[in-house]
């Protein structure tokens, strides 16, 4: 029998034995182990300012205050999450004084209107895109995408070193890159892009093969030195009522991309053994799609189903048993009250839990109206319930 080399978590997994409680208790969740406890985490935060104000310290670890798991993720990044992977970005700039706000150009090129002096916490206004055509395509965004920039490599030793004791631990190595709907929209604004797949479909080509390019040129540079557990497109395809494009289009102009990037990562894999889990973050009803991807590229894992857009996670979760969901959880409930968060974690955990492959998170980040107590008797349920 052939060597198939050390148990380094790159050229074989660490054996379950060696890895500790938590990052067993993720991988439990990868391949959907019946009953198994609940891996703890929190999908995002806005209202930490508030919680501080009701008594959270800043010095807080929020890991010990709300009972979560240490991270079992190493995040590969480099490739965009909600917008363009750009080399170099724009310059940040105010363009225009609206009184009490301002116009600014971002780093991905978009005019945002914001209120003025503050730039996150509230949902932003795009006033304009940077690709409108061919012209502006290649003027103010293409070359910014060169997959051979070498600024994008600058401290790779650095990361990679770190990715391999992340991988010595049994942690997931997860590559996480811009979908290619989200990539589009992020140049092209989400209505001026609906024109643009009819009006001229060659333009979204062009984009979409740029895309590929840069995203499997650094893919194959950081599988020189690990082996990748999961690829995460950050998607948002959705909305309230479904998908904000059709199948048909899903299919003609992001399916080709994926499969041959999922294909291509696949045949690089230092550990040929590894399954390598593919996740799709959407907001809104992403019911619609989940067969579309299942078939498409093979989808495992999905997240944060948008309750107030008709996700259900029990629901979904026996319609798709083989589906790791991560999610779910309602925020508006936990603004309401605690006879009320009582409820829906006693709906949504215990058989979520039964099932396995479920990670329960708020179902987008925290918002503001959740208070400090309530969080933390809904961390306390979650605990209680999941182990």
């Amino acid at each position: 029998m052939l060597d198939q080399g050390p148990f380094d978590g790159v050229h074989r997994m660490l054996p379950r034995e060696g890895m500790p409680e938590y990052v067993r208790k993720m991988r439990d969740t990868y391949v959907i182990t019946p009953n198994a406890p609940l891996y703890h985490r929190e999908f995002h935060y806005y209202c930490l300012e508030e919680w501080y104000e009701q008594g959270l310290s800043r010095d807080a670890d929020l890991k010990e205050v709300f009972h979560y798991d240490e991270e079992a993720r190493f995040i590969m990044g480099e490739l965009g999450t909600c917008e363009a992977a750009l080399c170099p970005e724009f310059e940040e700039s105010v363009i225009e004084d609206r009184g009490e706000h301002e116009v600014i150009c971002d780093s991905v090129g978009r005019h945002v209107l914001c209120f003025k002096g503050r730039r996150s916490g509230f949902m932003p206004e795009y006033v304009d895109h940077p690709v409108k055509d061919r012209r502006s395509w290649e003027e103010n965004i293409k070359w910014r995408l060169d997959p051979e920039s070498p600024e994008r490599y600058a401290n790779l030793d650095e990361r990679m070193t770190e990715a391999k004791k992340h991988a010595a631990n049994g942690e997931m190595i997860v590559q996480i890159l811009v979908g290619g709907y989200m990539y589009l929209r992020s140049l092209m604004g989400p209505a001026d892009l609906l024109y643009v797949f009819y009006d001229n479909p060659e333009l979204v080509r062009d984009c979409m093969e740029t895309w590929f390019r840069l995203a499997d040129r650094v893919i194959a540079t950081h599988q020189r030195y690990v082996t990748l557990d999961e690829i995460f497109f950050s998607e948002d395809i959705c909305y309230n009522n479904g998908s904000l494009i059709s199948p048909d289009m899903i299919r003609e102009f992001l399916v080709p991309y994926y499969q041959q990037l999922v294909a291509n990562v696949r045949s690089r894999q230092i550990d040929r053994s590894r399954h390598l889990y593919v996740q799709v973050d959407s907001d809104g009803h992403v019911d619609p799609v989940i067969p579309l991807y299942q078939e498409a590229i093979g989808m495992d894992v999905m997240s944060p189903f948008e309750v107030a857009s008709g996700c259900d996670v029990v629901e979904l979760g026996r319609k798709y048993p083989d589906l790791v969901i991560t999610g779910g959880i309602d925020k508006r409930v936990l603004a309401q009250g605690k006879i009320e968060i009582d409820r829906m974690v006693e709906r949504v955990l215990p058989p979520m839990r039964k099932r396995g492959g479920y990670i329960p998170t708020c179902d987008h980040g925290v918002p503001a109206e959740v208070t400090l107590d309530n969080y933390i008797h809904y961390r306390k349920r979650c605990v209680e319930l999941g182990g």
